[in-house]
């Protein structure tokens, strides 16, 4: 027998391990199967006469036992598949046919399934193609009860798979609000007149809030019975200089102390007593909007807004 660096070619096939055989079943068309080049290598033939014999027995291979690869399936494979057998000299010609002259298919390799590369062994009748297809029958029995055992393992990926790729649509549909609602924020020339906000908009509620108050340029007086620290926050989105009034029918000592703190820190914002209001009014410079809700709680349930024709001196007037 043949020996190459003083190894017979019976003694290369035996050293080849289970494991190393796995490595060379690939999945394509929801089938496993081995390439012709890597299948030559271990039955220690030219990937040529490997497929001589195949073609002078066709019609015992049929379509699920053998396949030609497409012209991007190959490519594919040749791309990822790091850790199969190259035939070095059959794959520089091969591929570089396919550049040349586009897709032919004489070139192109084929796949054997288990049932193809157990036919195989009635083609090659050498020991040693006998005793590779033994190695290789292992190796596909092996890869299923692999799978069998793991069937749960890999339902749980595809589930976790499944949620990841929602979750991703849902973030970049989320991305995708959020950079339409920063984009109107820096419009100064988008004045909406009036609208309703559903229960859950909260954000899009306070952005359109923060629009309004950030369009004043001399004076912010609002009308709200409700009010707390959040209001004040929201309330220092303002411009620099301009002056900010709250008119509410309570001041508790909590609110008091938030004031004070806060206009230690803060551009200061008077709060007065007023309790003959019974709806929210937001007054920018000398526009005056009615709002359905206080503003601590835009969002939170259905409320609406409206730009009136009111004048805000008129209903200053009014106190």
């Amino acid at each position: 027998m043949a020996k190459k660096d003083g190894i017979t070619k019976k003694e290369q096939c035996q050293a080849q391990p289970i494991e190393c055989v796995e490595n060379l079943i690939i999945v394509l068309r929801d089938r496993q199967v081995m390439l012709d080049h890597d299948l030559a290598r271990l039955y220690g033939v030219e990937t040529k006469r490997l497929n001589e014999q195949v073609r002078r027995n066709i019609e015992r291979f049929p379509e699920d036992f053998m396949f030609q690869l497409t012209k991007e399936e190959a490519e594919f494979i040749k791309s990822t598949h790091t850790n199969i057998f190259i035939d070095e000299n059959r794959s520089r010609s091969q591929f570089a046919t396919l550049n040349k002259r586009g897709m032919n298919i004489k070139y192109l390799p084929f796949a054997f399934t288990e049932n193809g590369i157990a036919m195989l062994s009635s083609v090659l009748r050498s020991p040693l193609a006998i005793e590779t297809n033994i190695s290789i029958m292992r190796a596909f029995t092996a890869m299923r009860h692999f799978i069998a055992s793991n069937a749960q393992v890999f339902q749980r990926l595809e589930i976790i798979e499944h949620h990841q790729l929602k979750l991703a649509v849902h973030q970049s549909e989320t991305d995708r609000k959020l950079e339409e609602v920063f984009k109107r924020l820096d419009d100064s020339s988008i004045q909406k007149r009036h609208g309703i906000f559903f229960d859950g908009e909260i954000f899009d509620a306070y952005s359109l809030t923060c629009q309004i108050i950030k369009a004043a340029t001399k004076r912010i007086v609002l009308f709200d019975n409700y009010i707390d620290e959040t209001v004040l926050t929201l309330l220092d989105k303002r411009n620099a200089g301009v002056a900010a009034t709250i008119y509410t029918q309570r001041i508790t000592q909590q609110l008091k102390l938030d004031i004070v703190r806060h206009n230690s820190q803060y551009p200061a914002i008077d709060v007065r007593i007023f309790d003959r209001s019974h709806d929210r009014f937001l007054c920018i410079d000398d526009t005056v909007y009615h709002i359905g809700a206080s503003l601590k709680d835009l969002g939170k349930k259905w409320f609406a807004f409206s730009r009136m024709e009111l004048p805000t001196d008129e209903l200053i007037s009014k106190i």
